[in-house]
């Protein structure tokens, strides 16, 4: 299935006007995490992305780390204008010692975080800045009354939150308007509808779903373990594990035989899918080339009636997923 021919319709972030093309794009993998990677063609596919309309692009300090916001930067460079940088501060990595980390909400470090961040960018204001984890030290009103100072100075635009309980988002919603809210959501990992959609609609506040397609299990690329490079985060996920791996695979299965009526791929369906659960959702699909995102764009094409959302429900029900979406360790730091 090819991209879509016509302008799509824009998509609102929250209630201060942010508005952004459907669908964005995830560049961590760009420079880290999923094995090796090209920066020629990374670069080559941030183009491809903002040819087709996207606008989001989607990074953080933390991956690379900070050699990711630099790509973005060099890619972005020239073409201001025609994109909405998302960035994101806390998650605090020694470049040194990258497995070494800590999660960092102080507001003096807000303020440096966000300095680092508008350099290695090369831009004199981030779009759209996220907290990456909420700090369990540093109260939320602390670290969103240094964020506000930063859209005070000009430094940033809109304010978003990443892995953020109710409760953080309510109290941080208090300080300053959230535009974002950022969390994993697909086929496989449905917990936002469990209070966090409900909420957000509430408040007024947008929703970016990152990883919509199952750190790529939902494309049906992924068969055996050993088709990830050695050195892929994901063979550490224990959604990628054991049974775990097995039992996915018959949920992927489902997905493709669904797919194939419509004439689009898995990922195409899986993206429409995220999409059809409102217009206040944005997800951010991250790929390394610039033929994936011809295919993401191309879910844009993929109408679901309501009995194609019923069998998709009943095909991949909440809890679906065998295994968790983290290790122990990432887990404890999600919905704070």
């Amino acid at each position: 299935m090819s991209p879509p021919t016509t302008t799509s319709k824009r998509r609102r972030l929250g209630s201060q006007g942010l508005q952004t093309f459907p669908i964005g794009l995830g560049c961590m993998g760009m420079s880290e995490f999923y094995g090796p990677s090209n920066e020629k063609e990374s670069i080559a596919t941030i183009h491809r992305a903002i040819e087709l309309g996207i606008d989001v692009l989607d990074t953080a300090d933390m991956y690379g780390p900070f050699k990711n916001e630099e790509l973005v930067g060099r890619a972005a460079k020239g073409k201001r204008d025609r994109v909405i940088i998302a960035t994101k501060f806390g998650n605090v990595r020694d470049p040194k010692d990258p497995t070494k980390r800590s999660i960092n909400g102080r507001p003096e470090y807000v303020k440096q975080a966000c300095e680092g961040s508008l350099t290695r960018l090369g831009v004199e204001t981030i779009d759209l800045y996220y907290q990456h984890r909420v700090d369990p030290n540093t109260p939320i009103e602390d670290t969103v009354g240094a964020m506000a100072d930063l859209v005070r100075q000009g430094k940033v635009r809109y304010l978003g939150l990443s892995e953020a309980s109710v409760n953080t988002i309510r109290k941080a919603h208090k300080i300053h308007p959230i535009t974002a809210v950022q969390t994993e959501y697909s086929l496989w990992t449905r917990d936002p509808e469990e209070g966090l959609l409900d909420a957000l609609r509430t408040l007024g506040i947008g929703f970016v779903a990152y990883s919509p397609l199952g750190r790529g299990f939902l494309t049906g690329q992924i068969k055996r373990i050993e088709d990830l490079a050695a050195d892929d985060f994901r063979r550490q996920n224990p959604r990628f594990q054991g049974e775990n791996f097995k039992k996915n695979l018959e949920l992927v299965a489902k997905v493709e035989e669904i797919a194939k009526e419509h004439k689009c791929t898995p990922a195409q369906l899986a993206l429409a899918w995220v999409l059809a659960q409102g217009d206040d959702i944005v997800p951010i699909p991250g790929t390394r080339h610039p033929k994936r995102v011809e295919e993401n764009v191309g879910a844009l094409n993929v109408v679901l009636s309501e009995n194609d959302l019923r069998r998709i429900d009943a095909a991949a029900p909440k809890g679906a997923a065998a295994g968790a979406r983290y290790p122990e360790g990432g887990m404890k730091a999600v919905n704070l």
